[in-house]
């Protein structure tokens, strides 16, 4: 019998570690998870659920306003953004109870506080201590914001989704996902939108030719995008806030949010004291997300890593762990090729080599598909929706993928099992699918361009 409380200890119970604590639990282990904020952390509760319910009336405007030029619509309406939130909030509330009692019915232990390592198998809350064999960290990220003047007026995504009422004038710090997906939403509304970022482009992770696209579209609905800018104050005036940058560039708001990146949630957790690396980025792991500490690892949003920190991302590297302490494997993690959407208007999505680099790259060949165009019953008139196909030269295997369209998830999703299941083109030409469905249209399209 072990000396320990618990077998398994996991510190922080968002997708990362909830998981697999269930599994464990669940396996007839001793689970303790400890969670801080609440129960299955910021995807259910502060990010991609709620950003989600807030998107959905916006995704039926934008399909609309793809039969506007046929005259089928005399106009769009316009969505109540109030009425929106009195519809999401209850909603997501409604979660807080039964994601903690997932985790008791599953056999986990939940203990609500702050987790520090004392040493390798033990964790203190509040004063009392938890013993186990094993320690997951999952402390996750949390919104950034500028030490500048002014500081106390910048507001983050969490804010965002909670909003009453849409403000008329917003300026965006950052031109990443957070921030492109609410200015799609606001510029929609009428809203005064300016997007301020230090480097030279939006969307740095997603094809330049597609980003482009999008911010042209938006740059017609009204935003105006100022690249290569700094913000370094926010004061408050008599009718809003002056955001200033340091080039001189000054704009007034009645709201700032700032995205300018997630740092990970590594200070108070006693890592130094153990020897364990960690920083803004994350904390430091080796191929099986163990930290230099090897019975106590890490996962999800707080590991730094070049895999896009994303919600199945965290679930897959949560299976892995509980896999691992089972017994059920001893292999090193392998990464499957990760499907990324941003939920802008259109969607731009991508999946295993990305576009820009197989453009450059003689290995690849790149098959790109004016999908609307050919497709235009199957994507309600939107003719501007692009594919792109890349293979692999030498394998001649499907090896990425690059979409912009308002159904590019949907596509991307069917092109990833392609490409997972490393299918042959033989292989693939048995395929029989529905038709005339979303997906029918990229794979017809794709075993013609193979």
């Amino acid at each position: 019998m072990s000396n320990y409380d618990f077998y398994a200890i996991f510190v922080g119970c968002g997708h990362g570690c909830d998981l697999a604590a269930r599994v464990l639990a669940k396996a007839g282990k001793r689970v303790a998870a400890i969670e801080r904020d609440l129960w299955m952390g910021t995807c259910t509760n502060y990010g991609c659920n709620a950003k989600i319910l807030l998107d959905g009336p916006f995704e039926l405007t934008t399909a609309m306003e793809n039969y506007l030029s046929l005259g089928i619509f005399d106009k769009v309406p316009q969505v109540n953004w109030e009425k929106l939130m009195q519809y999401k909030i209850p909603y997501i509330e409604a979660y807080k109870p039964v994601t903690k009692a997932l985790m008791e019915e599953s056999g986990c232990t939940c203990i609500h506080g702050h987790g520090k390592l004392k040493d390798a198998h033990t964790v203190v809350v509040d004063g009392k201590e938890y013993t186990a064999e094993y320690i997951v960290l999952g402390p996750g990220q949390r919104d950034n914001k500028l030490d500048i003047p002014g500081k106390e007026y910048i507001h983050g995504s969490r804010d965002m989704l909670s909003i009453e009422q849409m403000p008329k004038r917003i300026v965006f710090i950052g031109a990443g996902i957070i921030s492109m997906e609410f200015a799609s939403m606001a510029v929609d509304m009428g809203r005064e939108v300016t997007i301020i970022d230090h480097g030279d482009h939006a969307l740095k992770a997603y094809p330049r030719e597609y980003v482009d696209e999008v911010v042209a579209l938006m740059e017609k609905k009204g935003a105006r995008f100022k690249y290569c800018e700094d913000v370094c104050a926010i004061e408050k005036t008599a009718t809003g806030l002056m955001v200033k940058a340091k080039s001189g560039f000054e704009v007034e708001a009645d709201y700032v949010l700032e995205a300018t990146g997630r740092p990970v949630n590594y200070e108070n957790l006693g890592l130094e004291a153990l020897g364990i690396e960690a920083g803004p980025r994350g904390i430091k792991v080796d191929d099986h997300l163990r930290t230099a500490v090897k019975n106590i690892f890490a996962t999800g949003d707080a590991i730094d890593k070049r895999i896009p920190k994303l919600t199945p991302t965290a679930l897959f590297e949560s299976q892995y762990i509980a896999d691992l302490l089972l017994g059920k494997t001893d292999k090193p993690i392998c990464y499957p090729a990760v499907p990324n959407l941003v939920f802008t208007f259109p969607r731009i999505a991508q999946v295993g080599v990305g576009l820009d680099e197989a453009r450059k790259n003689n290995k690849y060949r790149v098959a790109d598909v004016p999908y609307g165009q050919f497709f235009l019953f199957n994507t309600h008139n939107e003719a501007t929706a692009k594919l792109a196909f890349i293979f692999d030269k030498e394998s001649n295997l499907l090896v990425g993928a690059a979409a912009v369209g308002s159904d590019a998830g949907a596509w991307i999703d069917v092109l990833s099992l392609v490409i997972f299941n490393k299918m042959t083109r033989e292989q693939f030409a048995h395929y029989i699918y529905a038709f005339p469905t979303t997906t029918c249209g990229p794979l017809m399209l794709l075993s013609q361009m193979w």
